[in-house]
């Protein structure tokens, strides 16, 4: 007995050995806030000059870096959330597409029983896809995310179900910013559980309630991964025209703006409803800023309470917006818009904060950089261990943000159904279906205006080359769900 007792305490002792030393290493690694907003605009911050009042992102862009030449790899909602999380193209991990029902476009509400077997609720990201809070699982950190998923609604993909430690938030890819329906459908959920409990108040005021709960749990504990994917400022999804042709913000936000003199207008026609009366774009557009406005000042109390610990500037802060901009967005000096391969619906603002980890403050850096950076850079400041046998498509981006190398960046490539996107270098390809499209010299001509296909055609054939070859290198890859056919 007393050799077992012996045993048994042996152990203990080297166990406790090496959760203490696991401790003193993890206590060196960066905390990291990820703040994602939805469908804002690349020219939509203060700092920019263009009348939107972002007082927080402004301060991370002068307290660090702002990204001028950065990409998602999507340029809508899921497959951008899913290429971030992964750092993997949307053609390789599985979702190169939206997980969304098409029927609300038609003024369709989806009872209960129907909803349950509809591709929304049952499509999720693939079991085998190792996301970032998984990976740094592997370095001690504990992870949150409160806000928006759009990866799966049902319980094996739900975040808690690939490495989440806690999740508050939507599944959908959009929501009525009160009744957190997706057009009549409750898509708020606790973990692993569907809630109706703060029904009623903004999101956004609730995204930051659980983010800050979840700082003044971990912030002088282990290192954090804390994800604030933010649904402001997408259109509001809900049926009702006058609610569904803006973004819902609170009034204090609004009034922050001048007053419009027009709130609605009458149409012929509004998607499925005739007559209709909808926003006028004025205050469409006061609308989308008093929802930009409204979550800077939620990220404000974040980086409030990191001050307060003492951490903030041992905590990595990235911003960015999960594709282009829409409704009343301004994307200039780019064209197009969300949902479109022009400029404007794939490079977004992107702010970096991390003077601990020697992070340029008030800089500018126009390097060629993209979101699949992210999953093993935030390895790599983590020391967190790659996941084996997983092909990544991103780089190690520190070594350019500190303006120490260039980007090693240099090709990207987006697909969407029958449109397309390419650059290679400074040249970006662009097909939108057939309907228009070109190609086009990025360092010259950021607005893509001048087509020179006709001018250039060995280029064009060039790069047509290497988005066929990418092409065939995505249908090598192993098949993942939802979308393959395996």
């Amino acid at each position: 007995m007393n050799d077992i007792m012996n045993r048994n305490q042996i152990i203990a002792a080297v166990l406790l050995s090496f959760a203490a030393s696991t401790h003193i290493q993890a206590a060196d690694r960066p905390n990291i806030l990820l703040i994602v907003s939805d469908d804002q605009g690349y020219n939509d911050l203060g700092t920019l000059g263009n009348g939107i009042i972002t007082p927080t992102l402004d301060r991370l862009a002068k307290e660090g870096t702002r990204l001028t030449n950065f990409y998602v790899a999507w340029p809508a909602c899921t497959p951008s959330r899913a290429g971030l999380l992964t750092g993997r193209y949307p053609q390789r991990n599985g979702i190169y597409d939206m997980i969304r029902n098409e029927a609300p476009d038609y003024g369709h509400k989806y009872s209960p029983d129907e909803y349950e077997v509809t591709f929304e609720r049952i499509g999720g990201m693939d079991r085998r896809e190792i996301i970032i809070p998984r990976m740094l699982n592997s370095a001690g950190y504990r992870s949150g995310i409160y806000g928006k998923w759009d990866l799966g609604t049902l319980k094996r993909f739900l975040p808690t179900s690939r490495g989440f430690d806690d999740f508050y938030g939507l599944v959908n890819t959009g929501i009525d910013y009160y009744t957190h329906e997706r057009y009549g459908v409750p898509s708020m959920y606790r973990n692993l559980t569907k809630t109706e409990e703060d029904k009623g108040t903004y999101c956004t005021y609730l995204f930051e309630r659980e983010a800050i709960r979840f700082l003044e749990q971990h912030a002088t504990n282990d290192p954090f991964f804390l994800y604030v994917p933010f649904n402001a400022p997408h259109g509001s999804s809900a049926l009702e025209p006058e609610i569904r042709s803006t973004v819902q913000a609170p009034d204090q936000f609004k009034k922050m703006y001048p007053p419009v003199e027009n709130e609605l207008r009458e149409v012929s026609k509004f998607r499925y409803a005739s007559p209709a009366k909808v926003v006028t774009s004025e205050a469409r557009r006061r609308d989308y800023r008093a929802a930009v406005t409204c979550m800077d000042a939620s990220i404000s109390k974040m980086l409030a309470l990191l001050e307060e610990k003492q951490i903030l500037d041992k905590t990595i802060v990235i911003f960015l917006s999960d594709n282009g901009g829409s409704g009343g967005a301004d994307n200039s000096p780019l064209r197009g818009h969300k949902s479109q391969m022009w400029e404007g619906g794939i490079r977004v603002p992107c702010l970096i904060r991390w003077p601990g980890g020697n992070v340029p403050a008030d800089s500018v850096n126009d390097q060629f950089l993209t979101s699949l950076e992210l999953f093993p850079s935030l390895a790599s400041a983590a020391r967190a261990t790659l996941p084996e046998n997983v092909v990544l498509d991103g780089y190690d981006w520190w070594p350019t943000i500190r303006g120490k190398t260039k980007s090693p960046r240099q090709v990207m490539f987006w697909k969407r159904k029958n449109l397309i996107g390419a650059r290679i270098g400074k040249w970006k390809w662009v097909d939108m279906g057939g309907e228009s499209g070109g190609l086009f010299d990025l360092d010259a001509d950021i607005g893509e205006e001048n087509d020179l296909s006709k001018k250039m055609p060995k280029v064009l054939k060039m790069v047509k080359a290497r988005y066929v070859n990418w092409l065939v290198e995505m249908e090598a890859a192993e098949p993942r769900g939802p979308f393959r056919d395996f």
